[in-house]
């Protein structure tokens, strides 16, 4: 019986060091396959990752032009106002040019009108005279 014991803890063991060394064999392929994936990771990150530094760049680049255009934006729309303004009073100061202008003219129209009912009033007054 002792022999018998023996004999299955014998075949128990050599049963379990060829399942240990099955297993083994596979955790080695396992690691190797997870080191081809991780070296293959590495090698496609890394220039990813550079580009990705260098879109990065670009974006900042980008982003300070266009805080400079928007700053010039700011300063165009101050100036455009100031040349509405600078219309605006052009505008009113040709208006007044206009209304002093049109006053002159009337004005001389008035004085013209005058002088020719004037000369015409005197003319018949000296013809009149001069027949008497």
């Amino acid at each position: 019986m002792n022999i018998l014991l023996v004999g299955l803890i014998t075949l128990a063991i050599i049963v379990a060091v060829i399942v240990f060394i099955g297993v083994m064999l596979e955790l080695k392929k396992t690691i190797k396959a997870l080191k081809e994936l991780v070296d293959t990771t590495e090698h496609s990150l890394k220039p990813t990752v550079a580009e990705l530094q260098e879109t990065l760049k670009s974006v900042r680049n980008v982003a300070d032009h266009l805080t400079v255009i928007s700053g010039d934006m700011t300063v165009l729309s101050g100036a455009l106002k100031d040349v509405g303004e600078n219309v605006k009073h052009v505008n009113r100061d040709i208006k007044h040019m206009v209304d002093f202008v049109d006053g002159i003219t009337s004005s001389a129209a008035v004085e013209a009108s005058s002088l020719k009912a004037g000369a015409k009033a005197g003319a018949w007054v000296l013809l009149r005279n001069l027949l008497k």
